[in-house]
């Protein structure tokens, strides 16, 4: 949630941060903002709506010369949509400028002993009370402004990535994390700020994550100077060398982000087994996991943890783990696990699956399942993410950059190594013969061949989408390995086409669900012949008794759900365990042209931020 991006060097500063600023919306954000100093003073301007509503309000407002700068998209937290709380914020001075990802939790309180000082505010942001924070201990304190930043973060309580300049210091910035993704690029006497790499990414291969409790002061012509913003300690910075090209992140001749990853599905999960499987010689091959082997062998239970889409993962990987390995696992929504007191163990595993890595609801889960003596294994997206440097061990998926706020490629590629790991595990411990695991990794590896196959549905898809496009409601249900996949085609059609859709499994449907059934109401049906066919196909006649509209996802071949169905689209046959890879494609698509129909923002959905860095 919200972007952050900033530079100081030799170049014009402008177009690099509003192109920044556009490479970070898939972050979701109602308001953009931006600030530039040109040596003498600061010019800035800032709008609710899109980052293209910025520039054309720049255009007619401010100056865009300027070596320094710092631009903003907000989601918003503190304060309505609108020009006045949309970041960057002033302190009361005008010395100090800054932008902020996250919350200030105590905010209220030091808002009133401010005021009775004499501040005044202009916006309902917390925001806003930080940089009149830092502004007063730095007058009051007489120290310079990193100092100032440093002891103001000390009193404050919540969540932050933040940069701050003063313009009489035109040199330097001040930037610090905790909880919040933030990047410093490093070039050739010039430095970039993000929240993720994309903003920078042509101009350097170079960049420091900083930690939490992090804070850096960067200078031109300078190194950058680290600091632990609790006890003044020297930090030194890893400056890791970037794995990303700027053609991952643009469109690619695609309509939508979100489309462009679709298809990129096939190559997403073979480069996130490539090196890793190995078919023909009958091995998994996983550092973390081989590294660990016996934390998990010896595990009393492995404990799934996380959010939206990559909660549903975990759902199938329950499956997955205890159908194959035979170990017990528990999945938990980390936005409820650490307020429920759970029980957890030095016995225990403890997975948090990610997309970004940053969640901040899974990293919370994650410190206290570390705190109470569990082997912590995480399994995300991006390098270098929180996720990846706060787990023991962890699994890249290697999906590449997701731009679209909703989650396509991310689902299949985490479940593609989950599904690795329960493999691996099932033949240490014994439970699969050697001719039984050869099988499994000879179906996974052929995989990405038919997810080629099931994405040549898109024209029937949008066949099926054109006939349902303005329905209000709709119901998903699936059997056993596909009922996580009924509940993720109901959160892609919630998310970006905005119509009320819901998940259930088959047989729950006549335990309520099935009095909202009439002949207006599309009921997608997930019937592979691999799982409780016959059971399905007896719940899809009874909503066919009923009057209900159903679209039936089946295995190529399949005569007996083709003749109740309205429709049917067809996926190749697979391994049971393997049939959420093929059964998503479609309802992937289908949400996708229902939300091109109705005019929806396909890869900005409405109040949908990609990566979630508050509670």
């Amino acid at each position: 949630m919200c972007g952050i991006v900033g530079y100081i060097g030799h170049r014009d500063a402008y177009p690099i941060i509003i192109k920044g600023l556009q490479r970070l919306e898939y972050r979701g954000y109602d308001s953009a903002g931006i600030v530039l100093f040109n040596g003498e003073s600061m010019q800035l301007s800032k709008t609710k709506g899109k980052v293209e509503d910025l520039r054309s309000r720049i255009k007619d407002s401010i100056s865009t010369n300027g070596k320094l700068g710092l631009g903003h998209t907000r989601w918003a937290t503190h304060g309505v949509p609108n020009d006045v709380n949309s970041h960057p914020h002033y302190s009361n001075s005008g010395d100090l400028v800054i932008i902020h990802n996250g919350i200030i939790e105590n905010y209220e309180s030091i808002k009133k002993a401010l005021i009775k000082r004499g501040y005044t505010f202009e916006s309902d942001t917390d925001t806003e009370v930080l940089v009149n924070l830092i502004e007063e201990v730095k007058r009051k304190e007489g120290v310079k402004l990193g100092q100032a930043v440093q002891i103001a973060l000390n009193q404050v309580v919540g969540a932050y990535a933040i940069a701050v300049f003063d313009k009489n210091k035109p040199d330097e910035i001040v930037v610090a994390k905790l909880g919040s993704p933030l990047a410093i690029g490093i070039g050739e006497n010039e430095y970039f700020i993000a929240s993720d790499a994309s903003p920078f990414i042509e101009y350097t291969n170079n960049a420091v994550y900083l930690e939490d409790e992090e804070m850096a002061v960067i200078r031109i012509g300078k190194e950058i100077k680290l600091r632990k913003i609790k006890d003044d300690a020297i930090a030194y910075p890893n400056i890791l060398e970037l794995q990303l090209n700027l053609e991952e992140i643009e469109k690619g001749g695609y309509d939508h982000f979100m489309l462009k990853e679709i298809y990129e599905q096939p190559r997403a999960i073979l480069d996130t087994y490539r090196g890793r499987l190995l078919a023909d010689k009958g091995i998994i091959r996983m550092a973390g996991i081989d590294q660990n082997l016996e934390k998990f062998l010896n595990a009393n239970r492995i404990i799934i943890v996380a959010c939206g889409t990559s909660w549903h993962a975990g759902l199938v990987a329950e499956y997955i783990f205890e159908d194959l390995a035979r170990i017990p696992v528990e999945v938990e929504y980390a936005s409820e696990f650490r307020y429920r007191n759970p029980v957890i163990t030095d016995g225990d595993v403890l997975i948090a699956i990610s997309q970004s890595g940053e969640t901040a609801d899974t990293l919370a889960a994650i410190k206290m399942a570390k705190e109470k003596g569990a082997f912590v294994f995480g399994v995300c997206n991006v390098v270098g993410s929180s996720i990846a440097r706060e787990t023991h061990a962890g699994a890249y998926t290697h999906a590449g950059p997701e731009i679209g706020v909703a989650s396509t490629k991310a689902f299949t590629t985490q479940i593609t190594v989950l599904t690795m790991i329960a493999l691996k595990l099932a033949k240490e411990k014994g439970v699969f013969s050697e001719s039984k695991f050869h099988e499994f990794l000879i179906e996974l590896e052929g995989i990405p061949e038919k997810v080629e196959k099931a994405l040549q549905s898109n024209e029937l898809v949008e066949e099926i989408a054109n006939v349902y496009k303005d329905s209000s409601n709709c119901l998903y249900l699936g059997r056993g390995y596909n009922f996580p996949v009924a509940l993720e085609g109901a959160l892609k059609l919630k998310e970006i086409s905005y119509i009320h859709a819901e998940g259930y499994p088959a047989a729950e449907m006549k335990h309520g669900p099935i009095a909202l059934i009439d002949e207006e109401m599309p009921v997608v049906v997930i019937a592979t012949r691999k799982g409780h066919y016959e059971k399905v196909v007896s719940n899809v006649q009874e909503i066919k008794s009923r009057s209900g509209k159903i679209i039936a996802i089946v295995t190529e071949g399949d005569q007996t759900v083709k003749e109740i169905a309205d429709h049917v689209v067809e996926v190749p046959e697979t391994s049971e365990a393997l049939t959420p890879l093929l059964t998503t494609i479609p309802l992937q698509l289908l949400s996708y042209h229902i939300a091109l129909m109705r005019g929806c923002n396909v890869d900005q959905p409405r109040n949908l931020a990609k990566s979630v860095t508050v509670e």
